[in-house]
């Protein structure tokens, strides 16, 4: 397949609950594993976000049934031509991880939503998952059935309809349901073919950009020469604008440079250069907002190993939001009938989802639905971005709602 989508169109997030098969499902789409982190590797599960490119090409003429493949080649040994290509955001599910996947969710245009016909439906997290989808207004995805070849036709038939039921009333009750045997290539094609076709989201591609890190590396291996090594890197999805190779870029909050007497951290911008931009193995001159985009840097690779700078923003120099230590937000609570009903408390501490990142804030005031919280860490956050909120029942934090950011 000749790939000449250089860019990643939509970003692809897979969630459900630990073990339904979302990093099977992602690997039978891109071909690649996302669970590349050692941890993750050792105990077989996600714990950081994974991603990978796939780009989606068309099999067949307008005169045969049209097939869709991320393969190179179709069946008949033609060339695929291609139509799509995606970047996947593998989300851990288990619920220790919630707020992993929350940060991911942030950058998600739609869902690729994976429930296993082993369990009944639904389990925690995928509840708690279709919750986070339901907050962050995504309308649009594609919910697969994974399994199915474990369970029989019909219990496979049963929870297909729990499925259904318990999409009831979301903001994707429309979602079409595809059983799936990703291990065996059935129906992925299928899966391929909805992909392909989900309406695209409207860019900003002209005002200052800006961009979210999701994880941020030294690519470097053990034993590397001074004059052979490469500066830090740092990956993510563009929210809005472009970059270009060569640009000034700024990323904040940074780096902590002291603390006063009250533990409050001050900052001082990382100020850096693009060497290079890339969209999974393919080198660009510059990228606009969508995708997975890895931006090699000047920097030295000890700041950005080991996703020191998870959850921080990039942007051209002095145009991004200052750094900020309190968030006011409106409150929106979830309908869980799961969670105790109580009202929040002065110096309630809470687990919040900011950007790709995670903050613990504590309660300042609450009145209504609005709430004034004051941050651990400082954070750069745009106006009315909507920011996951995580309370601590029984010992364990629970999604609980949402606030939108107050100017």
């Amino acid at each position: 397949m000749n790939n000449v989508l250089k860019q990643s169109q939509l970003n692809i997030g897979t969630l459900g609950h630990v073990d339904h098969g979302k990093t099977t499902l992602t690997y039978a789409i891109t071909h690649s594993w996302t669970d590349v982190h050692s941890e993750s590797v050792k105990r077989s599960m996600t714990i950081k976000l994974g991603y990978s490119d796939a780009t989606i090409g068309m099999c067949g003429d307008k005169d045969t049934p049209e097939a869709y493949t991320t393969e190179q080649k179709c069946k008949d040994g033609k060339e695929a031509r291609p139509v799509r290509r995606l970047s996947m955001l593998d989300a851990p599910g288990h619920e220790t991880l919630m707020a992993t996947a929350i940060a991911g969710s942030n950058i998600i245009d739609a869902a690729l939503f994976v429930i296993a016909a082993t369990e009944p439906v639904p389990m925690p997290q995928t509840k708690e998952h279709l919750m986070l989808i339901n907050a962050l207004g995504i309308k649009n995805a594609v919910i697969v059935q994974t399994k199915i070849d474990i369970v029989g036709r019909e219990r496979a038939v049963k929870n297909y309809e729990q499925i259904k039921s318990f999409v009831r009333g979301s903001s994707i009750a429309n979602a079409k349901i595809i059983p799936v045997m990703p291990n065996r290539n059935v129906n992925v094609d299928v899966v391929l073919s909805e992909l392909a076709n989900l309406p695209l989201p409207e860019r900003d591609t002209t005002s200052d950009p800006s961009m979210y890190i999701a994880r941020s590396f030294d690519v470097n291996r053990p034993g590397t020469k001074i004059r052979d090594m490469k500066g830090g890197v740092v990956g993510g999805s563009i929210i809005r604008g472009k970059f270009k190779v060569g640009d000034e870029i700024e990323i904040r909050p940074g780096i902590v440079t002291s603390k006063d007497k009250q533990k409050k951290e001050t900052y001082e911008p990382i100020i850096t250069k693009v060497e290079s931009l890339s969209a999974d193995k393919d080198r660009l001159d510059e990228a606009m907002a969508g995708g997975l985009i890895a931006i090699g840097t000047s920097l030295d690779p000890a700041v950005t190993k080991a996703d020191t700078l998870v959850g921080q923003m990039v942007g051209h120099v002095g145009k991004l939001p200052e750094v900020t230590y309190e968030l006011n937000v409106k409150y929106e609570s979830l309908n869980r009938d799961d969670l105790p009903k109580q009202a929040f408390k002065a110096e309630e501490p809470l687990l919040l989802g900011i950007g790709t990142g995670t903050n613990v804030g504590y309660v300042k005031s609450a009145k209504k639905n609005a709430l004034l919280i004051e941050l651990r860490h400082g954070a750069c956050i745009d106006k009315s971005a909507k920011v996951s909120v995580l309370r601590n029942f029984s010992q364990r934090w629970r999604l609980a709602g949402y606030g939108t950011v107050q100017a």
